[in-house]
């Protein structure tokens, strides 16, 4: 149990540095002397860095899609559960460095693959889910596609975190995440939609998560 709360610990402390730094600028020196311990300790647990990213990676997507579907759970419609999204969403970016998905896809191949497979299936199966919802329930337009929206909202996400196209020190990166994903929804939505957002907008909705 004790050898599982050290691993738990070091997990959580390098997602923090991370999230903070991002990921290439942190060494395993940087995680050891955040948390505390020796290198040592830190190579008992993880072959490398790359093993600590990957893991960390993989940590970080099972709490999101846990917190996600927390919000579907609990959302009477489907604009609901898009604007318990999109507050999940705002602070999670404001956590988040930019470069950090960079940082995964030029270095860290392993970490690369477990984020492009938690989008291409857990995320796009979400959004399809929730836009045929919304169809449904004449939240969202009937002629818009489920499938091609879901591989748009999944590419405009990741777009963000371009630093070549959102140069950091032109735009700040949680304000182009929540444009974007506004931009989104006012695509979507039916006029009784664009009501209902726009009434959780206002209300500052958080959603009630267990």
């Amino acid at each position: 149990m004790e050898e599982l709360d050290i691993k738990e610990k070091i997990l959580k402390g390098a997602e923090a540095l991370f999230m903070k730094f991002g990921v290439r600028s942190i060494s395993m020196d940087d995680i050891a002397r955040h948390l505390s311990v020796s290198k040592k300790t830190l190579y008992q647990h993880f072959a490398d860095k790359e093993d600590i990213v990957t893991m960390t990676c993989m940590a970080h997507m099972n709490y999101a899609t846990r917190e996600f579907e927390a919000i579907a759970a609990g959302a009477k419609n489907a604009i609901e559960e898009l604007a318990g999204i999109s507050g999940c969403l705002k602070k999670n970016m404001e956590e988040m460095n930019p470069s950090l998905l960079f940082d995964l896809q030029k270095y860290h191949p392993r970490a690369w693959s477990v984020w492009l497979d938690h989008k291409n299936k857990v995320i796009r199966e979400s959004v399809i889910r929730n836009l045929k919802q919304g169809i449904v329930e004449g939240y969202f337009r009937p002629e818009i596609n489920p499938d091609i929206l879901a591989v748009m909202r999944m590419e405009l996400v990741q777009l963000a975190f371009n630093e070549q196209v959102f140069p950091n020190d032109q735009f700040k990166f949680t304000e182009v995440q929540m444009q974007i994903f506004d931009h989104f929804v006012h695509g979507i939505v039916t006029e009784k939609g664009r009501k209902l957002y726009l009434k959780y907008k206002e209300e500052n909705y958080q959603p009630s998560i267990q």
